[in-house]
């Protein structure tokens, strides 16, 4: 029987809020987030009929950013521009690890994939491997016929891979956030109204430009404009903030099809391999940056994390663990990473092709 998908995106909803209350009860770390994802992600896999509203994932980000930029106080602002160096750092740490982990995918595969013309898959690898969005990298990788399924489906595993693997190792090593960052605590009702339409007016205006996660970014923007200002709004319910996390749970989890797995087994199972090398990489980077500035650890880790924004930054927010710098780092490495990958790209490989093409005319 074909179900409809309203009430596709209903059931799947249900599922999620369900297994979000068992993580609760089970004191799993990030509940709202990590409960909807896994449990909507085997049901996928599973072939259950499960769905996302992508206006629903919208929302979700626009009340994520929201909330976060709450925390840019004129205080932490001028602490997180002091770090100019540190984020410099990190955009160069994670375009140098994307290429890197580009380059070994290609090394291991470009025997393996012989039917692949030798261009496609040196695309496939660099865009694969690179630090950013999925979506954004997908659509770069297109531009330049590169096996966008492979490029989708490396960023969707390894995101779920460091969105799961590092809550966890870090409820079970014990360390966690001071809660020094201040940020609004109170909900008014006014000023919650009006948070919202100056963080709305920001998501549309990044609609309008065009830019990349319009709907958080546009948000998170406005709403560190107001807190850098020194007006105190309101805070976001965490009700709002419970409701989002499991939407973004469940977009992540309706990636993963009954055939994901089945779809180049052996290029799933390196990508999987290299995102934990990535993260223990990142971590150790993490060490000598936290050494170097006095921050914890544990902020720099979820800062260099190779994660995405929102899945990093909550995060932060529920364990208590510098959620400015971590969104800091991460902002400016996204939007580092979505000017720089695609004309590096073209200045390290495309000089390569070219003289090939004239040698073999």
């Amino acid at each position: 029987m074909r179900v409809s998908f309203p009430l596709r995106v209903l059931l799947t909803a249900l599922g999620a809020w369900a297994a979000a209350q068992l993580c609760v009860w089970w004191k799993i770390p990030l509940p709202w987030m990590l409960g909807p994802l896994i449990a909507t992600s085997l049901a996928s896999m599973g072939g259950a009929p499960t769905a996302s509203w992508g206006r629903a994932r919208n929302a979700a980000q626009w009340t994520i950013g929201a909330a976060l930029g709450l925390y840019f106080t004129p205080a932490v602002t001028a602490l997180v521009a002091s770090m100019w160096w540190v984020i410099l750092l990190g955009i160069v740490w994670a375009l140098w690890l994307g290429w890197l982990f580009g380059a070994w995918l290609y090394r291991v595969h470009a025997p393996r994939m012989p039917e692949v013309p030798a261009q496609q898959l040196r695309a496939t690898c660099y865009f694969a491997g690179s630090i950013g969005a999925a979506s954004e990298m997908t659509l770069l990788s297109e531009r330049e016929n590169a096996r966008t399924e492979l490029v989708a489906s490396s960023h969707s595993l390894r995101l779920v891979i460091v969105t799961v693997v590092i809550p966890f190792a870090l409820q079970w090593s014990g360390l966690h956030g001071s809660g020094e960052w201040g940020a609004a605590r109170v909900v008014h009702g006014p000023g919650l109204a009006l948070l919202a339409l100056c963080t709305g007016l920001g998501a549309w205006l990044m609609l309008r430009l065009d830019r990349a996660n319009p709907w958080f970014l546009g948000a998170l923007l406005a709403s560190m404009g107001l807190a850098m200002l020194g007006l105190d709004l309101s805070a976001v319910p965490q009700w709002m903030m419970n409701g989002a996390q499991l939407l973004i749970g469940v977009s992540l989890g309706v990636r993963f099809r009954r055939d994901f797995l089945r779809t180049a087994p052996r290029w799933l199972a390196t990508v999987a391999l290299g995102s934990l090398v990535l993260m223990a990489l990142c971590a150790l980077f993490a060490a000598a940056v936290a050494w170097a500035t006095g921050l914890p650890w544990v902020t720099m880790v979820l800062g260099t994390a190779p994660g995405g924004i929102a899945e990093m930054a909550i995060t932060a927010k529920v364990l208590q663990l510098g959620v400015p710098v971590v969104t800091a780092l991460q902002v400016c490495r996204l939007m580092a990473v979505l000017l720089v990958v695609e004309p590096l790209y073209r200045r390290l490989y495309k000089p390569a092709v070219q003289a090939e093409s004239n040698r073999l005319s």
